[in-house]
């Protein structure tokens, strides 16, 4: 199998060193810098220092190049096309992509890895798919998993979200080996709605963290965060089940929990009083869960669905509360049956 992997950044080259450790693999970045100092250095020390690149994984900066590898020879081989940029960047990439295929769009297998919704619109990563690339193959892969873990090797579960067989088999043949295990799931709603959710929930985690609340707080928060993202998701057409899977509460728990998750550490900079453009700033990352919040905050209030977790997440990110102003007032809710 081939698989191209489409942005360099920490979570897409990570999945490129895991495929290529079995497929011969071409791993793109739109930075003709960040390309020549992957392909030095065989690695990406800029998102994933101390980590190498295998023999069967090559970077380039050049997307026409990266397409002539992909579709060219042997019409037998079977090809996969990841895209590991963010939600904001998916449309450019799919418009950008569309223009280079030379085959039929319903032949090219595509998988994305971004969790969010998009900024201005609310859509999920299939609703922007599907508006972008009509005919387009597409699946979406989600669960518990930090970068740095997958490159090193360590055990990883995740979850492909699509109702077309012959895609999930092929994304299972290509990243399905080693230490990670995938799982297939017809829900993309619910994974894509767990994997956008989560990253708010894990900046509520950061806050409550950051206040020395306490284990009690914390377990609470993502139990009541989990049943928000579960409000939320059903009323997009979701399966309930599926926010108790890996792409639920599994990253839920990870994310709000895991000491890498760059999603709290901007939760645990806005409790020490940090504004946050400079706790982004500090971070150095994309934190996927600060568009997400405001875009979740605004959807669920035209859609009349009530998530006080979020929105006190917003308020505290737009400076219109402190962090413990924010906590007093989601103690302060009237009482209420749990289910």
């Amino acid at each position: 199998m081939r698989i191209a992997v489409l942005g360099a950044g920490a979570w897409g080259t990570a999945l490129a060193i895991h495929a290529a450790r079995r497929h011969p693999v071409r791993l793109f970045s739109r930075s003709p810098a960040h390309a020549a100092a992957m392909a030095e250095a065989r690695g990406n020390p800029r998102y994933l220092p101390g980590i190498r690149f295998p023999d069967a994984l090559d970077a380039t900066d050049s997307l026409d190049e990266l397409m002539h590898w992909l579709t060219g020879g042997d019409a037998n081989i079977p090809r996969l096309l990841v895209i590991g940029t963010t939600v904001a960047g998916l449309r450019p990439t799919l418009a950008a992509l569309r223009e280079r295929v030379r085959a039929p769009a319903d032949a090219i297998p595509v998988v994305w890895l971004c969790k969010g919704l998009e900024s201005g619109t609310g859509l999920l990563p299939h609703q922007v798919a599907a508006q972008s690339w009509p005919r387009l193959r597409g699946a979406a892969l989600s669960g518990p998993s930090f970068a740095q873990e997958v490159a090193a090797g360590l055990p990883v579960a995740l979850t492909v979200a699509t109702a077309d067989d012959e895609l999930a088999d092929a994304v299972v043949q290509g990243l399905h080996h080693g230490a990670a295990r995938i799982y297939r799931a017809d829900d993309i709603v619910g994974v894509e709605v767990g994997g956008a959710l989560k990253n708010v929930m894990a900046i509520a985690a950061g806050i409550c963290d950051g206040l020395a609340l306490g284990h009690n707080a914390r377990a609470a928060l993502i139990t009541r965060g989990l049943a928000e993202i579960a409000r939320y998701g059903t009323a997009q057409g979701a399966q309930a089940g599926t926010f108790m899977g890996l792409t639920g509460l599994g990253d839920l728990v990870l994310t709000c929990t895991g000491d890498l998750s760059r999603n709290r550490r901007v939760g645990l900079a806005l409790a020490a009083g940090r504004p946050l453009a400079a706790a982004l700033a500090d971070l150095g990352h994309v934190a996927e869960g600060v568009p997400c919040t405001e875009e979740v905050v605004r959807q669920a209030a035209l859609a009349g669905i009530d998530v006080p977790i979020a929105a006190a997440v917003q308020a505290v990110m737009a400076g219109r509360l402190s962090a413990r102003e924010a906590v007093l007032s989601l103690l302060a809710r009237e009482p209420k049956r749990e289910h």
